[in-house]
């Protein structure tokens, strides 16, 4: 009678009517958290593609418990969120450490030793708060520069000041085509590109820069469009 404990197995024997009306309203309930256990089983496939990630800045979180964003529905759950590849971020990261180390090259220059030493300590902190809000910009543009996909739709959240941020959405069954494009010595060398999402939607193309591992992350989108029509067909679509 506690479907519970019988194993994969193991045949269910119904021993009179209302035991069989019992054990129908037991597989009821059992498809009404049929979305749970798919969902787990989403969660299972996407780590056997991409894996398990173990750090917050990764350039790919799978099941993220901390990441969420303002337009997400309360039902909806984040199944990937993927960055710009961190080589992307090499060349900001010089310019800063060369801007860093710029006032200690101002000693080579003549005509600074003839500036009062209080303006050049206002000139230098001037300096270093630019750079600090240079590398602090870059970054925040490298971090919330996002791209997610959960159980419903894949969103592009390009972000690309504090003061300009663009929200793009497609639904996991309004994608018709998927391609990727790796190309040059460095996106080969560390496995990052972009992903071309066509979609039937408002947007007709999402896409996902520069994000590692872009033939993985095609196969987790395809595998959730999959999941999707599956839902369609079975009447459990959201």
């Amino acid at each position: 009678m506690d479907l519970d404990k019988v194993a994969p197995d193991d045949q269910v024997i119904v021993s009179s009517k209302n035991d069989a009306n019992m054990v129908k309203e037991e597989e009821k309930k059992i498809r009404g958290e049929t979305n749970l256990s798919e969902t787990k089983g989403v969660k299972e496939k996407i780590y056997d593609i991409i894996g398990h990630t173990k750090h917050s800045l990764s350039s790919i979180l799978i099941n993220p418990d901390v990441f969420s964003f303002e337009e997400k529905d309360n039902e909806e759950e984040i199944l990937l969120v993927a960055r710009p590849h961190w080589i992307t971020n090499l060349s900001w990261i010089l310019i800063t450490v060369l801007l860093i180390i710029g006032p200690s090259l101002l000693k080579f220059i003549p005509l600074v030793g003839e500036i009062p030493a209080k303006f050049q300590m206002i000139g230098i902190f001037a300096w270093y708060m630019v750079t600090f809000a240079f590398a602090f910009e870059k970054f925040l543009s490298w971090y919330f520069d996002v791209y997610i996909i959960t159980d419903e739709r894949v969103i592009d959240i390009n972000f690309n000041n504090l003061l300009d941020k663009k929200f793009s959405e497609a639904k996991l069954s309004m994608i018709q085509d998927i391609t990727s494009r790796v190309s040059g010595i460095s996106q080969t060398m560390f496995n990052y590109g972009n992903v071309y999402i066509q979609t039937a939607a408002e947007i007709p193309e999402i896409t996902f820069e520069m994000v590692p591992n872009p033939e993985k992350i095609i196969k987790v989108l395809q595998m959730m469009r999959e999941e999707e029509e599956k839902e369609t067909l079975e009447g459990r679509v959201r």
